[in-house]
């Protein structure tokens, strides 16, 4: 702790910027109520049981959920599918799974499987974790995915699950459809979004055959799960399936809640351009038409695969320090365009995993063999995580809307529990890099208050102390690290006192105000 006060006094001592930032007393008419799982999880279904744990518990994984659990009274949800999904058999055999590895390279050190098998256990260990999985659409297999779905149905019907609490509340069947183009015998020229609909409502219809989605009040389907971004009634978008007319059918009427993917950005991306405060506001606005036409159903719209980069992250942009700015303000505004939860993509090695769940073999940068295994350890975007979980909080009511700030490196948002204004979050989009050569900048903020007087003399703060835009470890919420090995955190919680007309924020630093 003495250290840490010696690298803040000595920040403090840069010329600080001041700004005035007007926070409402009330909840604005129209602020979304977020959920305590608004930051959930997208697990690599060929990982699946190494996330989990297959004989027991992933002790590692349930200790740094519960750090979550203990913020928001609930951990995130799961949703287990993507690439691998659609490359997914079964086979009653099988204890567990089984998988054909790809090859890895220096780009993808940790590839997604070539084809999974997977048996009744693989389902099962859902029971250690909350969890909705995907069956397989493109290989037109209409036998596995009632396979598939059957035993999706018994994991949750057992005992085991019901003692553990788990509940499955949704089913995806197929993966990111308007990528198959050409692929295992699809054809481009004739695979649109009206072959697509067609081609679901069949599958879909198997898949509630088994009963394991129901009309009462049982699981749902989750979808379409879409990669691409398009607006039109003859594309792959929302209005092109409604216009298909999906939700007419007996199957599309179990249809509940509107998936789309999205990213950031491409493996070319870096870091200083995907946490400019406008670029992510642009990149998730432009979703805003589809989740008019979502809502305008009455469904949910939320992000089913979502992260920074496509293709498991940019190293130096999606495993370091400066990526939990980026992970809190994207996470943070999503709800305010309408996006009620999003699933933050994860597998074995990937670079821009919150949460590494399991010893790495290879590096996870550029596949190398590791002389010393790297243990299981939570990155930057798990922090962030933190924050946004203990911003929310466990109210279940709280409500949020983002502030009016005049300045285009700092963000914010306000907390309301009934409607009274409870917290904020400030987020400073400037990066400071270790070895720059450059003072790390500061801002001396002035909070306003809005609708009456506000809290008098001191008021709380919370700190992500982030050492560095670049730094891969040492992160602190409030003073304790979660770096540990068990994933528990270490150290006393700290919380500062400040004025309000004198609250100090960083270059690469999250605030969370107390009022």
């Amino acid at each position: 702790m003495l250290l840490i006060l010696a690298v803040l006094s000595v920040l403090s001592a840069v010329h600080a910027q001041n700004l005035t930032v007007s926070v409402p007393l009330s909840s604005p008419s129209g602020a979304p109520t977020l959920s305590g799982t608004l930051f959930s999880l997208s697990i690599e279904q060929d990982g699946w049981t190494d996330w989990a744990g297959t004989h027991a518990p992933n002790t590692y994984l349930v200790n740094v959920l519960d750090n979550l659990k203990q913020r928001t009274g609930q951990p995130p949800w799961f949703r287990i599918g993507a690439d691998s999904e659609d490359r997914t058999n079964f086979n009653p055999a099988v204890e567990f799974s089984q998988t054909v590895s790809s090859v890895p390279s220096v780009a993808t050190p940790y590839p997604e499987a070539a084809a999974v098998v997977v048996g009744d256990g693989f389902y099962q260990v859902a029971e250690h974790l909350p969890t909705g999985p995907g069956v397989n659409l493109r290989s037109k297999n209409v036998t596995a995915v009632v396979l598939e779905a059957a035993a999706i149905k018994k994991a949750f019907d057992s005992e085991a699950m019901k003692a553990a609490g788990v509940t499955l509340k949704f089913v995806e069947v197929g993966n990111e459809p308007d990528d198959y183009g050409n692929d295992a015998g699809y054809n481009s020229s004739t695979w649109n979004v009206e072959a697509f609909v067609a081609q679901w409502t069949a599958f879909a219809g198997n898949v509630s055959d088994t009963g394991v989605v129901n009309a009462g009040s049982g699981p749902k389907f989750f979808g379409p799960s879409f990669a691409g971004i398009s607006h039109t009634a003859t594309s792959f978008s929302a209005l092109g399936v409604f216009t298909q007319g999906i939700l007419n059918t007996p199957q599309g009427s179990l249809l509940r809640t509107f998936s789309q993917h999205h990213y950031q950005c491409g493996a070319g991306e870096i870091l200083t351009d995907i946490v400019v405060k406008a670029n992510i506001r642009s990149n998730l606005t432009q979703l805003a038409p589809d989740i008019a036409v979502v809502q305008s159903h009455g469904m949910d719209y939320v992000l089913g695969e979502t992260n920074s980069c496509f293709s498991h992250g940019v190293p130096g942009t999606s495993n370091v320090g400066g990526i939990a700015i980026w992970t809190l303000d994207y996470l943070l505004f999503a709800p305010q365009v309408g996006i009620s939860r999003a699933f933050f993509h994860q597998g074995i090695g990937y670079k821009y995993n919150a949460i590494q769940p399991v010893t790495l073999t290879r590096s996870p940068i550029d596949g190398s063999n590791l002389t010393t295994p790297l243990p299981p350890h939570v990155q930057p975007a798990y922090h962030a995580a933190l924050v946004a979980a203990e911003a929310i909080g466990s109210s279940g009511t709280t409500t949020s809307v983002e502030l009016d700030i005049d300045d285009n490196t700092v963000s914010g948002y306000a907390f309301y529990d009934q409607g009274v204004l409870k917290r904020a979050v400030l987020i400073n989009h400037n990066m400071f890099f270790a070895d720059s050569g450059v003072p790390r900048g500061v801002k001396n903020i002035a909070v306003d208050f809005i609708g009456g007087k506000g809290p008098k003399g001191e008021i709380g703060v919370k700190r992500l102390f982030i050492p560095s835009a670049d730094a891969t470890t040492g992160l602190l919420w409030a003073g304790q690290s979660f770096d540990g090995a068990d994933g528990k955190p270490s150290g006393k919680v700290v919380v500062d006192s400040t004025s309000v007309n004198s609250v100090a924020l960083h270059d690469t630093e999250i605030i969370l105000l107390l009022f």
